[in-house]
């Protein structure tokens, strides 16, 4: 019997977007495409994922996968590639990463052009629609609970983080070893919307870097085919949520109402009932009219989870 289809809620200048589309490409996963907007509102997924507004997220049948982290072990698992899933990288791996996808990526996106942004990934939106955006980006950031000290002198920062992605990658083709992880998607997708989509010139002088942004990017985004998003919903409805395991229903609090929201930015939460809990991740269970019961995946990693 075939697996559920993957589909990616995503759209087209979304860094972590590129992140799981770069997996996919190199995974060699088919999935379906489902273009949503790049700012609320999100009827589709605010159907699917509650409160949570980042995106991409990913869906198979009734579960929801919100993060980059948690997609990535969805797709290493369905494309038997562990290298993909952070949990399995060790602890010098998730360190970076850790760094990477939210101090680096800050600071790489600083970097960028918003020119060159928009002629290179506006998509088909209107000039008011790239106003909507910015103002959005602005609100999320004054809202951030990152810390501003960490992002201060943020063009030395990437180069610095330049100088040593050269540095690993003079002794080999990816940033840990011979064969592309977690941690090279996630130095690519700050670097993609910073050089390929913000037109920054900043890469040009690491031919190292250079060489391997271009192996990256030869991964192209796979076999992907579209969907239209209120298709999506159908998919949930005629699902169930996949079992929890056991030992991941075992816990003390599973059962109990919860709100799970990113601790870093756009902290909108989701609420619901606990239904599992793994050392990576909460699995909150929602009942949505129309939809049935779904399942939200999310990471323990970056996220705060409270009673409702």
């Amino acid at each position: 019997m075939n697996s559920p289809e993957f589909i990616l809620h995503h759209y087209a200048l979304s860094p972590f977007s590129q992140k799981v589309r770069s997996m996919l490409g190199h995974a060699g996963l088919p999935w379906r495409s489902a273009v949503t907007r790049e700012f609320p509102p999100r009827p589709v997924l605010a159907q699917l994922a509650g409160g949570y507004r980042k995106v991409p997220v990913a869906q198979v049948g009734a579960d929801i996968f919100c993060d980059s982290k948690i997609i990535a072990e969805e797709i290493a698992a369905r494309s038997g590639q562990p290298a993909l899933s952070l949990e399995a990288g060790g602890a010098a791996v998730q360190d970076y990463v850790r760094t990477v996808d939210l101090e680096i990526f800050l600071c790489c996106i600083m970097q960028a052009r918003p020119l060159a942004l928009l002629r290179n990934g506006r998509s088909g939106m209107s000039p008011l629609d790239g106003l909507r955006l910015i103002v959005d980006r602005i609100q999320i950031g004054r809202k951030s609970a990152v810390d501003r000290r960490r992002l201060k002198a943020p063009r030395q920062r990437v180069l610095d983080h330049l100088a040593d992605a050269e540095r690993r990658l003079q002794a080999h083709d990816f940033l840990f070893g011979p064969a592309p992880g977690h941690a090279d998607f996630s130095a690519y997708h700050a670097l993609w919307f910073m050089a390929d989509r913000g037109g920054s010139p900043l890469v040009r002088p690491y031919p190292a870097v250079s060489g391997w942004m271009a192996r990256m990017r030869a991964f192209g985004d796979g076999n992907r085919q579209e969907i239209d998003p209120k298709e999506t919903l159908a998919v949930a409805s005629a699902a169930e949520p996949r079992p929890v395991p056991a030992e991941a229903a075992a816990d003390p609090l599973v059962g109990t109402p919860v709100a799970v929201a990113p601790a870093d930015y756009a902290q909108e939460p989701t609420r619901g009932t606990l239904a599992g809990v793994t050392p990576w991740r909460w699995i909150v269970a929602r009942e949505v009219k129309g939809l049935g019961t779904l399942h939200v995946h999310f990471p323990r990693q970056g996220y705060e989870i409270t009673g409702a």
